[in-house]
């Protein structure tokens, strides 16, 4: 099962996160910043809801498919003025993440700022039973 939790850093959000494989570990980091940017949104079946979204993203390295899918996240965030939330991915071995999320409207939410993804102490490592990752938003 896979999840985060929001961790302070100095002036900045980090997200500490799990899940069973990468993509399920991905995914959990990104739910991670969508909580970082907003305490609660709407229901899928509400009617400022959202859509489902897909993306894809090629790096030569985990952690940069994982930087490059934030970083993706927040760009869908800039353009389609969306707040990226139930997100699902998976990675291939490649470093190629295939995902999708639910773009709920920021007109339906109060949203913080998370200006970026960062390197700084960026950690996506395999542990018994899965995969954890740490990452800093710059905030």
């Amino acid at each position: 099962m896979a999840g985060f939790t929001l961790r302070e850093h100095t002036a900045d959000v980090a997200v500490e996160a799990q899940g069973g494989d990468l993509g399920a570990t991905f995914a959990a980091v990104a739910d991670g910043l969508a909580a970082a940017m907003c305490d609660d949104w709407p229901a899928a079946t509400d009617p400022d809801g959202g859509d489902r979204h897909d993306l894809r993203v090629e790096s030569e390295s985990p952690e940069a498919a994982l930087y490059d899918y934030l970083d993706q996240l927040i760009y869908e965030r800039d353009v389609k003025g969306v707040l990226p939330v139930d997100n699902e991915a998976t990675v291939a071995d490649e470093w190629v993440v295939d995902a999708s999320y639910r773009g709920v409207p920021l007109s339906a939410v109060t949203a913080r700022e998370v200006k970026a993804v960062t390197y700084s102490e960026m950690r996506v490592e395999r542990v018994d039973g899965g995969w954890e990752a740490y990452v800093v938003f710059d905030v």
